[in-house]
């Protein structure tokens, strides 16, 4: 067993949630939660793989994926703010939509063949620094690298941006960003897309980099949950979404591995063939399903983890209290 290996799977793994997180940071610190995430992923995945596989071109592929994940987001958007309907009721329906829509464009993609990925890189110098190199910059995805630039670019978007004051002015006190000339409206809608390309991304990154293939709803198994729960743990920043990602990615990736060896360090492995480990970790999407939700349904709650303080609550103008 070898750390340095599970560390930079952690981190190719990682990426997944990673753009998953941010697209969920971005929609809600507009205000507006998203539970659709999984069903975007699966959208994204299966569109991305269905495209390569159809065409041989994983960039094409990539695109749509993204794209297919933004497209299912405009429902959400649709409902949630012009409809003015419960958010997370929408959203959960929006799972369950991209994950039937999802089963039927992959119906027969289970079958195909090895299909052309997006390349891998190894940077140069970066490679050769000592415990760090081999981890984040010797043979990971183009993914993993885009996943680097856009924990900063987020980052100084919405903490050191006009826009970024937009953004978080909208989801902390609308009325008053409203009475300030800015488009609440317009301003949701736009993030609550952005999620739904960033979700649609996570999706296209595990079948054309990470884990390629599609194999129905365990392509993504929980994932966009696991995004979702990062955010809040994270308590809406980048940064500590990015490095929630990496080490849920990478403990999970340990806890799997230990599992194999007999013996680990020269003593009896308590892990090996573990079944009621690999039940619990099975469950682990689950049980995050409960805390989120728990998280998201009580006001005094999300006040008590730093959520947006308009996160959740319908803006209608001209009326007060949002």
């Amino acid at each position: 067993m070898d750390l340095t290996t599970i560390l930079a799977a952690g981190v190719a793994s990682g990426t997944v949630l990673l753009f998953a997180a941010v697209g969920e940071i971005f929609a809600e610190r507009a205000g507006v939660i998203n539970l659709g995430v999984e069903g975007m992923m699966l959208i994204g995945a299966v569109v991305a793989f269905g495209t390569a596989v159809a065409t041989g071109n994983p960039w094409l592929g990539l695109v749509l994926g993204t794209m297919a994940g933004g497209l299912l987001s405009v429902l959400h958007a649709v409902i949630t703010i012009s409809f003015q309907a419960e958010q997370v009721v929408s959203g959960l329906a929006l799972t369950f939509l991209g994950t039937g829509l999802a089963r039927v464009l992959g119906e027969d993609l289970s079958k195909a063949g090895a299909i052309a990925l997006l390349p891998t890189l190894t940077i140069p110098g970066l490679e050769a620094v000592p415990g760090v190199g081999p981890i984040f910059f010797t043979d990971q995805s183009i993914l993993v690298y885009v996943g680097y630039a856009v924990v900063p670019i987020a980052w100084y978007w919405i903490n050191r941006t006009r826009p970024g004051l937009h953004l978080r002015a909208v989801g902390e006190s609308p009325t008053a960003a409203d009475t300030l000339g800015v488009d609440v409206y317009r301003l949701r809608y736009a993030y609550v897309i952005v999620g739904g390309l960033f979700a649609g991304l996570a999706g296209a990154t595990i079948t054309l980099a990470i884990s390629p293939g599609w194999f129905g709803d365990l392509t993504v198994n929980g994932q966009g949950w696991i995004a979702i729960a990062i955010v809040i743990f994270a308590q809406w920043g980048v940064g500590r979404a990015a490095l929630g990602a990496y080490a849920y990615a990478a403990i999970g990736r340990l806890l799997i591995d230990i599992q194999g060896p007999q013996e680990l360090f020269g003593i009896p492995n308590p892990f090996y063939v573990n079944h009621t480990l690999t039940f619990f970790l099975g469950m682990v999407p689950y049980i995050l399903i409960i805390l989120v939700l728990v998280a998201v349904s009580g006001e005094a709650i999300r006040k008590r983890i730093g959520a947006p303080a308009a996160l959740g609550i319908h803006y209608v103008r001209g009326e007060r209290g949002h």
